[in-house]
């Protein structure tokens, strides 16, 4: 489980204030024992991409089970105004909802559900600040870490951006993100004592300038990690200094202690140059199998553009434009109330905006991914109402939410759900998942997806499609509130 949320640090207060104001009055207008059904979904895809990649699931379960009201949360609480009776309702706090979730490393679209929650209203409710926190952040990143290992080509990725994230817990958790997006390793130590996930580096360029010269740098480097020897280059002048110093110390040191040479990285300058004439010097000096790694302010478009042009690269190092998904820093996912139970009847509710794409679905919800049986690709994410029967593999009709013209029938299809419980009743259902697992997951799923929904450049619009009874539903409730105003 999540290591960094095992510290003492009560977290149940990370909430909005509104929260606990909206819980306060539930609770003084009776409704908390009132069963309602929340979702979480997200409206538009960062860096204009065709998905997004589930992540955090772990940090939610972890979160979830230590919600508890210390005394001196009440305390502060009472400072605020609130009484005493609702007090103790905080104080005798006892988790209950049902919980579902999609798992971390599926590929997700906006619109649909990716966790959804039932239970008394009030917890429901409250559960809204710290679902959306980890959800969005890890979600996002990983989402930027998969689009920048995907323009790699097969190329490793190390997550280098630790000192530049926005906080430690984006960097330990922007790591953890990153690694189930595809990256090889990272360069925060405490993800790898924590999470198992490789921890990676070799040198800064202070250690070259604390030297006398550059060669002696490399030699006191070479002689103590003579099996991992990565040397960087550009210190002082790469072609004229750093790779000819390479070269020197792994013939004088690595070779000699019956080692090859792991790399050279390069950190500066044009690297796509600088690495042809890397790659032409290493190989005559018999080192082809050294490799050439690239670091400096990269992100997928910098690499797509460095590999186009003949970049001799094996590896990238990838920091701030990574871990802080710097040019598309937000994903928006929302927690918004779908339906009621009254008397063990569900009743559906809609937030009805002129923005059209602010309108919610309604329900208590369903989501399977349908699958061509002879390609093996996913053809289309289907939302469903709680007792439709999953699509058995028959034709089905798919059509568009909005442009309900638009038509598409599936035949040799197989139908996957994509919600799975994590609570039952406040009680546990997790198994949490080792993160090489959840990594070797999310690279199988993407591969599911058409090219031309995982291009970077105008990527197809993966079809989210509502069943006949979930639209007819929805657009039901629209004209009742539209009836009413």
């Amino acid at each position: 489980m999540n290591q960094y949320y095992d510290s003492e640090l009560n977290l149940t207060m990370l909430t909005d204030f509104y929260e606990l104001t909206m819980a306060n009055g539930y609770f003084k207008n009776g409704f908390e024992d009132t069963i309602g059904y929340y979702d979480m979904f997200y409206r538009r895809i960062p860096d204009k991409g065709g998905f997004v990649i589930m992540a955090g699931v772990e940090q939610v379960v972890d979160y979830l089970n230590k919600l508890k009201f210390t005394e001196e949360d009440l305390a502060y609480l009472k400072t605020r105004g609130f009484g005493d009776d609702f007090l103790d309702y905080l104080r005798n706090f006892k988790f209950a909802c049902d919980v579902w979730a999609i798992p971390e490393g599926t590929p997700i679209f906006p619109g649909e559900p990716i966790i959804k929650v039932r239970g008394p209203i009030i917890q429901a409710q409250f559960l809204e600040t710290m679902i959306l926190l980890i959800i969005n952040h890890q979600s996002l990143i990983a989402t930027k870490a998969n689009r920048i290992v995907r323009a790699a080509e097969g190329r490793a990725v190390m997550e280098f951006g630790s000192r530049r994230a926005q906080s430690a817990q984006a960097a330990i958790l922007g790591a953890r993100a990153t690694y189930i997006g595809g990256c090889v390793g990272t360069a925060c130590t405490l993800d790898g004592r924590d999470y198992g996930i490789p921890a990676l580096g070799t040198m800064a360029h202070s250690w070259v300038q604390l030297f006398d010269s550059e060669y002696e740098a490399f030699k006191a480097y070479a002689e103590e990690y003579p099996q991992s020897c990565t040397l960087l280059v550009d210190t002082y002048n790469v072609l004229k200094s750093g790779i000819p110093n390479a070269i020197k110390v792994f013939n004088e040191v690595v070779v000699p202690k019956g080692y090859r040479p792991a790399g050279i990285r390069i950190d500066s300058g044009d690297i796509t140059y600088l690495s042809k004439k890397a790659r032409k010097m290493l190989d005559e000096a018999g080192f082809p199998d050294c490799g050439i790694v690239a670091s400096n302010s990269l992100d997928e478009y910098l690499i797509s553009d460095m590999l186009d042009q003949g970049a001799e690269i094996t590896s990238f190092g990838v920091g701030e434009r990574m871990i802080t998904s710097a040019s598309s820093p937000v994903l928006d996912g929302v927690y918004k109330l779908v339906a009621v139970e009254e008397d063990g009847e569900i009743i559906p509710k809609i937030k009805i905006s002129e923005n059209v794409s602010k309108i919610t679905t309604p329900g208590n919800k369903w989501v399977y991914r349908l699958y061509d049986k002879e390609s093996g690709k996913a053809e289309a994410d289907l939302i469903c109402l709680d007792g439709e029967p999953m699509p058995d593999g028959s034709p089905y009709v798919l059509f568009d939410p909005d442009y309900t013209w638009k038509q598409k029938t599936l035949y040799n299809y197989e139908a996957r759900p994509l919600l799975e419980p994590i609570f039952e009743a406040g009680k546990c259902v997790y198994e949490p998942t080792p993160l090489p697992e959840i990594q070797k997951y999310c690279l199988s799923q993407v591969d599911t997806l058409w090219e031309e929904v995982t291009r970077f450049e105008h990527p197809h619009n993966y079809y989210v499609d509502l069943s006949q009874a979930l639209w007819d539903e929805k657009y039901r409730l629209l004209k009742e509130h539209s009836a009413k105003i």
